[in-house]
């Protein structure tokens, strides 16, 4: 039996994924709408870099759009992405922690600003070119997040936070299918004119030349503040040029070595001391990682101990853990994982499920 046509708004960013995502509904027979965000001035001059959201974005999405025959529009979403986007971004490096800003733009642009333009469109669904799986579980009445079908490509992860009434509505038409070659090979067979176009490879604010610390020279200076750089135990090592620059298990950048000629890493950041403690590689290696701000998915709050497989970076392969609910959630990992960083996102699955994600935050204090 056929699909029900349907009044879907797509987010396109200028790319091949959103562009594929796109023509796709459109050859299905959906009523399509595109819509662009422009929500960054254009400042890079390579692709890889321009991100989602610069000038040029705008006009490669307008282009697919009048190539597939659909309505597309932009909207400026600027003021509401420097005040939570960007804020987020350098208030979490004051905290001394390591934020995700894609992860927080899907959180407070995607799926909640355009949602509200979704409606204002009067369509019914709100898709994007992430590769990524809804499902509704009859037995349960809620739906489940799951991985793409071609792993090698998911982005479940960065998608974790969506609560039931965003994943209601939300489609993700590239989420069956195997890679981004397939993908590619798509746009090449429709003609978007975008099939070659570069991934987008990093933050969409922060510019090639200089990277984030560059951005936080002219944004939060005050985040830079050159300070103490001491060991584990508390002895100074040396100096650093600003916590912000640091952030756990990062080499680069400390210049000394352990009295035994080891190399050293950032262990922890320390901002209300303005300090970075630095140890050896084997300190890096913990167990338990704890979490804020959880988004139970198959998983409920007052889950007890729950087998998983777990990650805490987009590129890891998530590895077997027990996910722990309650007043202090955790997971716990049967082997211990490197580089627990602050502010970044652990999410837990079961089996190809969501079981629930939050950002990870420093151990709790002891009693």
């Amino acid at each position: 039996m056929a699909a029900r046509r349907r009044q879907i708004l797509v987010a396109m960013s200028g790319g091949v994924d959103s562009s594929v995502a796109a023509a796709l509904l459109a050859r299905r027979g959906h009523d399509v709408v595109g819509v662009t965000m422009q929500i960054w001035q254009e400042s890079q001059t390579d692709p890889r870099h321009a991100g989602c959201c610069s000038l040029g974005a705008v006009e490669d999405a307008r282009r697919v759009a009048r190539h597939i025959g659909i309505p597309h529009y932009v909207v400026n979403f600027r003021e509401e992405f420097r005040d939570s986007v960007i804020r987020h971004f350098g208030d979490e490096y004051a905290r001394g922690r390591t934020p995700n800003p894609c992860v927080e733009c899907n959180r407070t642009v995607k799926f909640e600003m355009l949602l509200e333009k979704m409606r204002e469109f009067g369509c019914e669904q709100l898709a994007t070119g992430h590769y990524a799986r809804t499902r509704f579980d009859r037995a349960s009445g809620r739906w489940r997040l799951m991985r793409a079908r071609g792993e090698g490509k998911d982005q479940s992860y960065v998608l974790y936070m969506l609560d039931q009434a965003q994943l209601g509505v939300a489609a993700f038409p590239l989420g069956e299918l195997r890679n981004k070659d397939e993908t590619r090979a798509m746009a090449r067979e429709w003609g978007l004119g975008v099939a070659d176009k570069p991934d987008s490879q990093e933050i969409c604010f922060v510019s090639e030349a200089g990277g984030y610390v560059e951005f936080l020279k002219r944004t939060r200076p005050e985040v830079l503040e050159a300070g103490e750089m001491v060991d584990d135990r508390g002895r100074v090592v040396g100096e650093h040029a600003g916590v912000a620059a640091f952030t756990v298990g990062q080499r680069r950048g400390v210049s000394m070595a352990a009295p035994d000629g080891r190399a050293l890493y950032v262990l922890r950041l320390e901002p209300a001391n303005n300090r970075v403690v630095v140890g050896p590689e084997e300190a890096l290696l913990s167990r338990e990682v704890f979490l804020e701000d959880v988004v139970w998915g198959a998983a409920p709050s007052d889950v007890g101990r729950l087998r998983v497989q777990a990650k805490i970076r987009y590129n890891m392969d998530p590895r077997p853990a027990t996910l722990i609910g309650g007043s202090t959630p955790r997971i716990e990992f049967d082997e211990p994982v490197k580089a627990v960083t602050p502010g970044q996102i652990a999410v837990a699955y079961r089996g190809q499920t969501v079981a629930a994600g939050g950002i990870i935050r420093s151990e709790p204090a002891q009693a």
